[in-house]
């Protein structure tokens, strides 16, 4: 007589996907909540308080004074006479730009105004003056 062996049934290994999907997608989720919070890094200023400010998102055109009163266009400082030249530069590039003026909150108002005027002299048609929000 022939005896045959009982052919056992393989058991397949699966690995649980479930969890590892699970994971992915709350780094997915922290990687996109997180990349919108970096601020942006520009010369140390004190900006003063308002209760209704609101976060800008387009591409723009910073203008720094700090608490000495000096000026910088982006990063680069600039004398106040220069100012205008550049800025006109700028915005002729591209007029429908944002322009920024952060001014510490610790200086002279007139300073700030002058600056004002020196951007829409240039031709800044969007110009702002920024705040920080209270509370």
């Amino acid at each position: 007589m022939l005896v045959h062996k009982k052919q056992r049934t393989r058991y397949q290994i699966q690995v649980p996907l479930t969890s590892l999907i699970d994971i992915v997608f709350m780094l997915l989720i922290y990687f996109l909540l997180t990349t919108n919070f970096i601020v942006e890094q520009g010369i140390d200023v004190n900006l003063p308080d308002a209760k209704a400010s609101a976060p800008q998102t387009r591409q723009e055109i910073t203008v720094y004074i700090d608490q000495a009163g000096m000026i910088y266009l982006g990063k680069q400082p600039v004398e106040f006479n220069d100012l205008f030249d550049r800025l006109q530069e700028r915005i002729r590039e591209n007029p429908e730009q944002l322009v920024v003026i952060k001014a510490d909150g610790a200086i002279i108002l007139d300073r700030a105004v002058q600056v004002m005027d020196i951007a829409q002299a240039a031709g800044a048609q969007k110009l702002f003056l920024a705040t920080e929000k209270v509370n």
